[in-house]
């Protein structure tokens, strides 16, 4: 298994061959709206050639559901699983169809196993109301990518199994989670860290989160896991 990181709350997983992507923002759409977010990493357009197996969209936001990345990924032709949060679920659903793609409405609740992976949503407290974050389990070690999230007790008793690994935004903005709420979420986990959701539109140092059990990742590199 191997993860790479995308920046802002994008993530590849390769487990053995099977290729998911989770939220990934690769273009400058959100710029365009917001002219103060701008881009301070340059896209990696090698990531936009990948054909992926599974995308897993958390929640409706721009930065994580984008048609400007995912048109790299979606056609009429090609033949991808979704795994998409309610709001998100219409969008690319209605954008880019095809008849081979598989759109999941993915909710709270909703587990899907594909390719001995296994995927469960679960709560997150966001401005989306139906943001999800995702327990991702392979050959006994589950993967917890929260999704854009605040802490709350209700995040916390949706978490079924043990928590080898979590993704969690740190970035303090946005209804996400800051750097003391998020150690002491990752406390409350016991899992190792990997913070992220910083870097991209502000100048915070995710070396700086203050949870010891952590790894830091880079954009575009392999995380050391």
């Amino acid at each position: 298994m191997k993860v790479t990181y995308l920046g802002q709350g994008g993530l590849l997983f390769d487990f053995d061959g099977t290729l998911v992507i989770v939220d990934p923002y690769l273009s400058n759409s959100v710029e365009k709206i917001q002219p103060e977010n701008k881009r301070r990493v340059a896209v990696d357009e090698s990531f936009l050639k990948l054909k992926p197996d599974i995308i897993l969209l958390t929640h409706n936001h721009l930065d994580h559901t984008d048609p400007e990345t995912l048109k790299h990924y979606l056609s009429k032709d090609s033949s991808v699983t979704v795994l998409a949060s309610h709001n998100a679920w219409n969008i690319v659903r209605s954008t880019f169809g095809g008849i081979k793609n598989n759109y999941v409405s993915f909710n709270v609740g909703t587990v899907w196993t594909e390719k001995g992976i296994v995927f469960e949503a679960v709560y997150a407290e966001h401005s989306d109301e139906y943001a999800i974050g995702v327990l991702i389990t392979y050959n006994d070690k589950t993967y917890y990518v929260t999704g854009d999230t605040l802490y709350n007790k209700k995040v916390i008793d949706s978490i079924t199994k043990k928590v080898d690994y979590v993704f969690l935004p740190v970035n303090g903005r946005g209804n996400n989670l800051n750097f003391v709420d998020g150690k002491n979420f990752c406390e409350k986990l016991g899992a190792v860290a990997v913070p992220i959701h910083c870097g991209l539109f502000d100048e915070i140092d995710l070396s700086d989160f203050p949870y010891e059990n952590k790894v830091v990742p880079k954009f575009y590199k392999e995380i050391d896991l």
